[in-house]
């Protein structure tokens, strides 16, 4: 009852007062003048308030998108041994917690943003009539007005609204500001601020610019660093300047002074802050840990072709998804893919002179020095620096490099003129012209047991330009696909002990065409010789005979089945007349080398997303129950194997036993010093134009061209074995420890027999040995399709054939002899010269 009638007492109350309230506004409504001009106003700035409320806050953002919100966070690069090697960045910028930001650091942005954050509401009234007052004091004058903004509008403003310079702006920065006070915590808000804010060198968050600015974590920070990081978001681009360091540090100081101030530090601490200097590192352009360039640009090709390059892209873009990539950058064995491929260049130009500049820069186009600077054009090879010729005088000149200095230019070039782009070192007070070899090439290597890559050298250096010559460079491989057609030969019936002839081989290609005729390069030929023989020693009329005896079709097919390219069923493609990559190559030879087996060539194991989650790997293969929780009793789960068989296991090996005589007594003889179970090949293409070696171990197979990217005649001594293979000699030195002497295994079915290495012939008595021209071998045969053995007439037919063969060569046999018997590498030069690819 008494519930009731206090119920029924408010309401009688309301009714009264309003019923007053009505009645008073009438009453001045109706008698006084002023009164409702003064209601009138104060209605129509009411109904204006609303309708700019209205308006403004209508197509704000969704102040809970925070919530979820992702900076664009670049992509990180590991390398094989899990290091970081690169990161795609366009901005600065590292994500943190709340809780891995120092206290002293918060505190300071604090002291020099927003003292009043932990008790205001998003706005602080105090600051935003300063900032009132502040911005009409400034109409018309060109000026811009302080903010008065809290961390929390500045939030908005980074975030959701944009950095437009307007009244307008600043009214819907207010609104969501209050907005994201109601949604998050004070912590998430200041975590959201240090994360994005812009604080000049491209840094975005304070870990990003820590590191620009000072080259340490935030956790490594010393009071006065905290304190110059916090004066940044008022002017990063000013106070960043050297020439402003005086200006900045006054700005530091004060905020010290306010830290005490507010006691977040003792005035003792503050003062010993004051007296340090900035400390500012100079600003550095990020440095790769490995020299990787062309590896790297290929691993962003594939990352861009399956993600996307920007957030409106994909979710997980290269630029802004924060991505964590596992590669199987071995950096060990690309420094020495590196500098094998730059020695190798540098060995062919030798005094050649100077060949002409990197670039071209017209004067017309603005100044060189900011062509330059914008171009990204420069070198990692010793002391040498690219810079832009900016005047010419006779025989003097002055170069001028992308970070504004100049210097005098010597070892003019008579063709050098302004606005060329060129390569120089220091020599005293001036600097020297280089020349970078017109020359080219790629390497690549590769683990044959998973395809992984493990290093990728596309030229000079990537700096001077993209193309990747391991990649996309389309060269004619040589003699380097001879193997291949071996291969075809022994899955068709032959054997490495199979005579075949070193003759003339002629065809009718048609009335059009007309006779088409193969001949060894450099002429010769006669008499009929083993496989094994023909390989070793490059023949390329035994090569043309092996691959019409099997089939051009089929010799087509063996070559597209291992990835080198699809070709036409002519006899030119058997000696390696077709288009490739060093890149496929490789492959092709790493399928030999794991027994027939072959795996997709991978430059990237797997990619994780910003929160570690693999979205993308490699290795395809499915283990239903290798995560168990626990064991079920039953036999452990195994992975299916992986690849493709590509070849039969037992041809595989017999090729790769063969190409092993390659190197202990063919055109590859320089490699044999090395001492390692190496197979591989040379090759030389017609002009020459391309010289080749592939080869490696059962671990590791590598390979590399030498050529002019528009191809042209290298000059009639280049070949692969003196060219090419010391490429991968060097390769192999440098990085000698990596390499493993365990032998290749032979697979199952596969019978070793002793032979007589020149007529074929089986043998029982005596033992092979270490000798590279042992007279008895061991040699790898299918069953049932090992040779007979040999007769006392064999082994006299054979040595007279030998003795024929010395006497029509005459004089030029014995010279050659001689030369090839001085040393491995001579030895070399003669029999790729008898026997390599025209």
């Amino acid at each position: 009852m008494a519930e009731q009638s206090t119920s029924e007492y408010f309401r009688y109350r309301i009714r009264r007062d309003t019923q007053g309230a009505i009645a008073w506004f009438t009453n001045g409504w109706r008698n006084n003048k002023r009164f409702r001009w003064a209601a009138i106003g104060l209605a129509s700035m009411l109904a204006l308030f609303v309708l700019a409320w209205i308006a403004l806050a209508r197509d704000l953002p969704d102040a809970e998108s925070l919530l979820d919100y992702e900076p664009p966070l670049p992509t990180v690069v590991r390398g094989i041994d899990g290091e970081i090697v690169h990161s795609y960045a366009r901005e600065r910028r590292v994500q943190l917690q709340y809780s891995d930001f120092p206290q002293k650091l918060i505190e300071a942005y604090l002291a020099a943003e927003d003292k009043t954050f932990f008790t205001h509401g998003g706005v602080d009234f105090t600051g935003l009539a300063g900032a009132v007052v502040d911005y009409v004091s400034k109409l018309g004058s060109g000026q811009r007005a302080k903010g008065g903004s809290t961390i929390t509008q500045q939030v908005a403003k980074n975030i959701l609204v944009g950095d437009e310079y307007s009244v307008t702006r600043k009214l819907k920065e207010m609104i969501l500001a209050s907005r994201i006070e109601g949604v998050l915590t004070k912590q998430q808000i200041l975590e959201l601020y240090l994360n994005e804010i812009p604080l000049g060198r491209r840094s975005f968050g304070v870990q990003a610019a820590s590191r620009a600015y000072f080259d340490k974590d935030v956790g490594d920070l010393e009071l006065h660093e905290a304190a110059y990081l916090a004066i940044l978001p008022k002017a990063p681009e000013t106070y960043s300047r050297e020439k402003n360091y005086g200006v900045a540090l006054e700005r530091r100081n004060f905020v010290l002074g306010q830290m005490a101030a507010n006691g977040f530090v003792t005035a003792a601490e503050a003062a010993a802050a004051r007296a340090k200097p900035l400390g500012i590192v100079r600003q550095r352009s990020d440095t790769r840990t490995v020299d990787a360039g062309y590896f790297l640009e290929e691993v962003r090709r594939q990352l861009i072709g399956q993600f996307g390059e920007t957030a409106e892209k994909s979710k997980n873009s290269v630029y802004a998804g924060g991505l964590w990539v596992r590669t199987s950058l071995d950096p060990e064995l690309q420094v020495a893919a590196r500098d094998a491929l730059r020695a190798g260049m540098l060995a062919y130009h030798g005094n050649r002179g100077w060949t002409g500049p990197i670039a071209i820069l017209k004067e017309s186009d603005g100044s060189l020095t900011g062509q330059l600077a914008s171009s990204y054009l420069d070198i990692n090879y010793k002391d040498w620096r690219v810079g832009v010729v900016t005047s010419r005088n006779g025989s003097s000149a002055r170069i001028a490099f992308g970070d504004g200095t100049e210097a005098p230019l010597g070892g003019v070039p008579n063709a050098l003129k302004v606005g060329d782009v060129v390569a120089a070192s220091p020599s005293g007070n001036s600097y020297n012209v280089r020349t970078i070899p017109e020359v080219s090439g790629g390497f690549v290597a590769e683990d044959p047991q998973t395809g992984r890559v493990l290093a990728m050298q596309g030229g000079f250096d990537s700096r001077l330009g993209s193309f990747n010559r391991a990649t996309q460079a389309e060269r004619q491989p040589g003699s380097t696909i001879k193997p291949f057609v071996y291969a075809t030969g022994l899955d068709h019936g032959m054997t490495p002990a199979t005579e075949v002839p070193d003759q003339t081989y002629c065809f009718y290609q048609g009335a059009a065409l007309g006779e088409k005729c193969f001949r060894n390069f450099g002429g010769g030929g006669g008499g009929v010789h083993t496989m094994r023989w023909g390989l070793e020693q490059s023949r390329n009329l035994m090569t043309i005979h092996i691959a019409m005896e099997a089939g051009m079709p089929n010799v087509v097919k063996t070559i597209d089945r291992v990835g080198i390219g699809k070709y036409e069923a002519y006899p030119a493609f058997a000696l390696g007349a077709g288009d490739t990559t060093v890149l496929k190559m490789v492959n092709a030879y790493a399928s030999l080398a794991n027994q027939g087996r072959q795996f997709a060539p991978t430059l990237i194991d797997y990619v994780q997303d910003r929160r570690g989650k693999v979205i993308w790997r490699a290795d395809k293969r499915k283990c239903g129950n290798c995560n168990m929780a626990e064991w079920d009793g039953q036999a452990m789960p195994r992975l299916a194997p992986g690849g493709k068989q590509v070849l039969d296991p037992r041809t595989a090996f017999q090729t790769v036993h063969m190409l092993q005589g390659v190197v202990t007594r063919g055109t590859a003889v320089r490699l044999r010093d090395l001492d390692l179970p190496l197979f591989g090949k040379t090759g030389t293409t017609s002009g020459p134009t391309n010289a080749w070696f592939v080869g490696g171990t059962p671990e590791i197979v590598a390979g590399t061209y030498l050529g002019f990217d528009q191809p042209r005649n290298m000059g009639g001594y280049v070949q692969g074995g003196n060219t090419a293979a010391p490429i991968f000699k060097r390769f192999v030195t440098d990085t000698k420890k990596r390499w493993s002497d365990e032998p290749f295994a032979a697979p199952a079915g596969v019978r070793m027999v002793r032979i007589d290495r020149v007529s074929g012939k089986r043998v029982f008595a005596g033992a092979p040995s270490d000798d590279p021209k042992a007279s008895v071998i061991w040699e790898a045969f299918k069953p049932d399709s090992e040779p007979p053995r040999a007769t006392r007439q064999d082994e006299i037919e054979t040595r007279r054939k030998q003795i024929l063969d010395l006497i029509r060569r005459g004089t030029r046999a014995q010279t050659n002899a001689k030369r090839s018997a001085s040393s491995p590498e001579k030895q070399a030069d003669f029999v790729e010269e008898q026997g390599g690819l025209y």
